[in-house]
């Protein structure tokens, strides 16, 4: 090569070069300013160390090292992918309130097969919106007014006065036995006790332990793979009713009773197909069951350790039998429900403390920028609502049960309860997923504790106390032993 052509080959290369590096530096991506953390192992990431069980009233070992080293936003890798676990007010509202234009629920697709494709926890857009409004029709403020209220006392009342003197049992299975009564009226007319209804439950047992297995696999002998062989017992149970409504509609002769259900209503009200029926019943009992059940119990358990607040509370129902007294009445009312001010306190506490639901599934569905960090579109993002309510500068002492910090401020004893409107309290979530049944989870905590504390006193028999896996449950079922309580005034039951 001639010196000539050497020089215009180096000059020919230089420019090339310049060319390359001039659209590299215009294309590359800017540098992303991630918060905070670690990746953990390949693959797994940080899993299995964030579902490890912990103590309910704590944010475990794996939270609070990792708020304490990195702060209350940090990135991790958890469930298969990247992720942003927020223990962070703030941000985990802006998460709640840009669902759908910002952030998407992305539960794992473990959950989604059990519950189904069609079950609102997993739906997004418009059918999540149609679900929705049937689910909150079916449990509106009216209808728990009119329909359910009623029949959740004489259910409560069903339990509860089964209960002998010195008896010891599981409150868990109690409570559950109370919410899958209610539940199985309200949806499908079912009476409680009864072979069919029994069957159902036996079958909702299994699919319930693999529902909120943490280690979701499917093979043979696991508790995931039984779920999902009684998911499908479950269905066929449900659509055999549906088969019996829809012949009963044909002939007009669909009984009274029945005509209040949510089957009835969806099969004559609703473009619903029949697989879309099928799963919104199949996880509104999901939901109405097993999360106030819990509930239930964890007010039982805080309870058992706060002598002062039984009191409170025997005070406050005793007043509202003895009022009752004057004008004939047994059964409770709604304006009774509403002057249970104290016992909304005891309420509040009880999500604050208890977390039934400890943290969100949610995705970036764009890329996000929030206090100088980024999140970038794909990632997921999970918004830890019990963080929140353990956080010290948010709540005092918020490891300590006390119902009192929900009593208007200046009113340390006695006076009316906030209504849970402080804005860090958030134990149904938030925005246009908030869950639907809040108001029958409380109603079913009332109306449970009402005739509870007028009957019995309780004491914890052996020791237990209620455990995150992530999903909050009794290791030994919360055993108690009751005595009657000698009310002064006649109770209701």
């Amino acid at each position: 090569m001639s010196d000539s052509h050497l020089i215009t080959f180096c000059f020919l290369s230089s420019i090339l070069a310049l060319v390359v590096i001039f659209i590299f530096t215009k294309t590359k991506k800017p540098t992303l300013n991630l918060p905070p953390g670690q990746m953990g192992w390949p693959l797994l990431g940080e899993t299995f160390g964030y579902l490890k069980p912990f103590s309910a009233v704590t944010l475990g070992e794996f939270m609070e090292k990792r708020i304490a080293r990195y702060g209350t936003i940090y990135k991790s890798h958890l469930f298969g992918d990247p992720a942003i676990v927020s223990a962070d007010a703030g941000l985990n509202k802006f998460i709640l309130q840009n669902e759908g234009k910002l952030f998407e629920i992305s539960y794992p697709n473990s959950l989604g097969a059990i519950l189904g494709k069609w079950s609102m926890l997993v739906l997004v857009g418009d059918m999540h919106r149609d679900m929705r409004n049937i689910s909150l029709n079916f449990l509106s403020y009216a209808r728990l007014r009119i329909n359910l209220f009623k029949d959740m006392e004489r259910h409560a009342l069903q339990v509860i006065t089964s209960w002998k003197q010195n008896s010891t049992f599981s409150a868990q299975a109690e409570a559950k036995r109370f919410t899958f009564n209610v539940m199985a009226k309200h949806l499908m007319s079912m009476d409680p006790e009864n072979l069919e209804t029994e069957q159902l439950k036996r079958e909702y047992v299994y699919f319930m332990k693999g529902a909120i297995s943490p280690v979701p696999l499917n093979f043979p002998g696991t508790a995931y793979r039984k779920a999902l062989k009684s998911r499908s017992n479950i269905l066929k149970f449900i659509e055999a009713k549906m088969e019996v409504r829809a012949k009963r509609m044909q002939k007009g002769n669909a009984g009274l009773e029945e005509d209040g259900d949510l089957l009835n209503w969806v099969l004559k009200h609703s473009k619903l197909t029949s697989e879309q029926i099928l799963d919104l019943i199949l996880s509104l009992l999901f939901a109405g069951h097993e999360t106030s059940s819990i509930a239930i119990s964890l007010a039982i358990y805080f309870l058992s350790g706060c002598p002062r607040a039984i009191q409170q509370l025997r005070e406050e129902h005793v007043e509202i039998v003895t009022s009752k007294k004057q004008t004939g009445e047994l059964e409770l009312t709604w304006d009774d429900y509403k002057r249970m001010e104290f016992t909304h306190c005891v309420v509040n506490e009880t999500l604050r403390l208890g977390n039934v639901v400890r943290f969100l599934h949610r995705k970036a569905i764009k890329d996000v920028r929030y206090k100088g960090y980024d999140i970038p579109r794909g990632w997921k993002v999970l918004p830890v609502i019990s963080a929140v309510h353990m956080d010290p500068s948010l709540f005092d002492q918020p490891q300590q049960f006390n119902p009192w910090r929900w009593q208007v401020q200046g009113n340390n004893t006695s006076g009316s309860c906030q209504n849970a409107s402080n804005n860090n309290f958030m134990p149904f979530g938030g925005g246009s997923r908030m869950c639907t049944g809040s108001d029958l989870a409380k109603l079913e905590m009332s109306v449970f504790m009402h005739h509870l504390i007028l009957n019995y006193n309780w004491e914890l028999v052996e020791a237990d106390q209620p455990f995150a896996y992530p999903f909050v449950d009794f290791p030994k079922g919360l055993p108690i032993k009751v005595q009657n309580y000698k009310n002064p005034s006649q109770t209701l039951s």
